[in-house]
């Protein structure tokens, strides 16, 4: 099944800002939050779903991503899917490897390496 529009959900134009999109999702996280709808599994699913528009929407980067490809920029290999986590397959290699395997591998000093490896691990 598909996705429904974020703005959608929220209740929210395209071109609103951050304060129309919180108080949207404050409006709507208290009418379907499931401490208000106990043992009601659609209001808790109609809340994490105004949860995940509001995550998305809220963030400017994640915002401008979504705007531009839609829910495919954090399905896997999106914009923010799997291929954006810092444990990458490129990363768990170097992660593997000892400081002077990875200083010949990135061919720079171990001195060099281990600030590469820093900035990577940071």
């Amino acid at each position: 099944m598909a996705k429904s529009d974020y703005y959608e959900i929220l209740g929210v134009p395209r071109d609103g800002d951050e304060r129309e999109i919180k108080k949207a999702y404050k409006r709507l996280a208290m009418k379907f939050h499931p401490d208000r709808n106990p043992g009601n599994a659609q209001a808790e699913a109609k809340f994490k779903e105004i949860k995940e528009a509001y995550e998305i929407l809220n963030d400017p980067q994640k915002r401008a991503a979504y705007d531009q490809y839609g829910h495919a920029a954090f399905e896997q290999g999106g914009a923010w899917g799997a291929a954006a986590e810092p444990a990458g397959p490129i990363l768990l290699i170097f992660s593997a490897m000892s400081s002077a395997t990875f200083s010949a591998a990135v061919g720079a000093s171990a001195p060099v390496a281990d600030r590469i490896s820093a900035i990577i691990w940071s």
